[in-house]
């Protein structure tokens, strides 16, 4: 299974994507960090972030897409940024069909490193032995990224069913109608049953 994990953040949402085998085990598909500058209008950042979102999910073509949960923190500009970052990475997601999990720091800290308060350091460092690295990914919202889609796929199922079923895009409503549609056109109508005939009667 492919999955997408993504760090949101307005100045920097880190992007990562690992493959997890039947095994468990993780391999290095991507990795960057989607940067928008501060001075350029939030809605030209949060197209900027889309934009890049959108390449990654075309070109890589992921199963799932796991994105942090937002928190509550003491910075609320920080937590309306990550919100809003989490929401266009939902909305793509959602678009293309696409199941998504959401995790939080302590848990993604807890599957990748043992302990739920680990710090980044940590995270890092665990990331990088996970998938074979021989340096930590930097920026950390770049291991994070990845940290996350580990995690998704180490608590996804990954059975030969659930892969086929992720790979079979949604149906919208109106797609669900036309397909019924089709489906009912494509129906041999009833053949035309002939009115039973009384027997005559027969009378010694």
């Amino acid at each position: 299974m492919r999955v997408l994990g993504i760090d949101p953040g307005l100045t920097r949402c880190g992007v990562g994507i690992v493959d997890i085998s039947a095994t468990r085990a993780a391999s290095l598909v991507h990795v960057g960090v989607i940067r928008t500058p501060a001075e350029l209008p939030l809605e030209r950042r949060l197209l900027a972030i889309a934009e890049a979102i959108a390449l990654a999910l075309d070109e890589f073509a992921p199963h799932s897409v796991a994105i942090e949960r937002v928190f509550a923190q003491q910075n609320l500009r920080t937590v309306m940024g990550t919100a809003q970052a989490s929401g266009v990475a939902l909305h793509l997601a959602a678009a293309r069909g696409l199941t998504v999990g959401l995790h939080t720091p302590t848990e993604v800290k807890a599957a990748v490193t043992g302990y739920g308060a680990a710090e980044k350091r940590q995270v890092g460092t665990m990331v990088a032995r996970i998938l074979g690295l021989d340096e930590v990914p930097k920026p950390a919202d770049a291991a994070d990224a990845l940290a996350l889609a580990i995690c998704h796929g180490w608590h996804a199922d990954i059975s030969p069913r659930a892969v086929q079923a992720a790979l079979t895009p949604a149906l919208t409503p109106a797609q669900q109608a036309w397909r019924a549609a089709e489906a009912g056109a494509r129906k041999p109508s009833p053949k035309s049953v002939p009115k039973s005939v009384a027997a005559p009667r027969v009378t010694s």
